[in-house]
């Protein structure tokens, strides 16, 4: 799967949610689950399976995204499909 998520670098105070680009989001067409830091990816692989209103192939997508970002960050991962993470939102 191609990834979309890019790192961001940009320093300073973002004052909205509006001023990141959609390649920061695990999920960028719905731009959900941004990942500019290692806690914002840990935050997105531990709500994975709470996203709602997204699409198994948006999932792929956005378990790729959080792969790459998790490895630039250097936060480990065990899991190696999105499946293993939740398939059903609580």
């Amino acid at each position: 799967m191609q990834t979309t998520w890019q790192p961001h670098e940009k320093h300073g105070e973002l004052s909205e949610r509006s001023d990141l680009p959609d390649s920061v989001f695990a999920y960028p067409k719905q731009r959900k689950e941004p990942m500019t830091d290692a806690n914002h990816v840990r935050n997105a692989i531990a709500r994975f399976d709470q996203t709602t209103g997204v699409s198994d192939e948006d999932r792929d997508l956005a378990f790729a995204n959080i792969q790459k970002a998790a490895q630039y960050y250097g936060v480990h991962m065990s899991e190696s499909n999105w499946t293993e993470l939740g398939r059903q939102p609580r």
